[in-house]
């Protein structure tokens, strides 16, 4: 049976922190496919009200599901440029509130992380995010900010660093999910070095 992983999309959130994950769970799928077994994930873009969202630089993306009907086991929160406006939007914080709510799994890629502190995911976990705002993350409920590192892995929340950090999460999340050969398999497709240690 697939897990649904459902990514979060919203009007300026980071392409590569969406899409990089989107492809990472494709791709697995995609193998083990072809290997003739079934497909370990099932990918699922949704939005608040099912809305457009428009990437920051522009790009929109159409066709998507609605956040509060869609079930999925795992979440994943991409980050934005403009953190403190998605801070301060009361419909994304309660849409992160309740699909992580509903959901066995939750990560976050970039400044993801605020928006899962911000509806309260990450009190008391440690957390990472991109290098330039880790200060920053320190400031929200978190119990630690770590840097340095690609992941973080607080059970049933996973962090990630920077933009294509968020990539080498989802790998991760593929090994603890699926297995780790499929992990180096999909790393190997997508012509990728990754390394199960988070710091490397």
């Amino acid at each position: 049976m697939s897990l649904r992983i459902g990514i979060l999309v919203f009007d300026t959130f980071d392409l590569i922190d969406a899409g990089g994950p989107y492809e990472v769970f494709l791709t697995a799928s995609r193998l083990r496919e072809r290997a003739g077994l079934p497909a370990p994930f099932e990918v699922v873009l949704v939005s608040p009200g099912g809305r457009d969202a428009t990437a920051y630089g522009g790009m929109t993306l159409t066709g998507l599901a609605d956040a509060a009907t869609t079930s999925v086991d795992a979440v994943v929160v991409p980050g934005t440029i403009d953190i403190e406006g998605a801070m301060k939007d009361v419909e994304l914080r309660d849409t992160v509130a309740a699909l992580v709510g509903a959901s066995d799994l939750a990560s976050s890629v970039c400044t993801g992380s605020f928006l899962l502190a911000r509806a309260g995911v990450l009190e008391g976990l440690a957390a990472t995010t991109h290098w330039e705002d880790v200060l920053a993350l320190g400031e929200e409920n978190v119990s630690e900010s770590v840097a340095g590192v690609r992941w973080v892995d607080a059970g049933d929340v996973v962090t990630s660093g920077g933009l294509t950090s968020g990539m080498h999460m989802a790998l991760h999340l593929v090994a603890r999910l699926a297995d780790a050969d499929l992990a180096h398999a999909t790393a190997r497709q997508l012509d990728m070095d990754w390394s199960e240690d988070p710091q490397r």
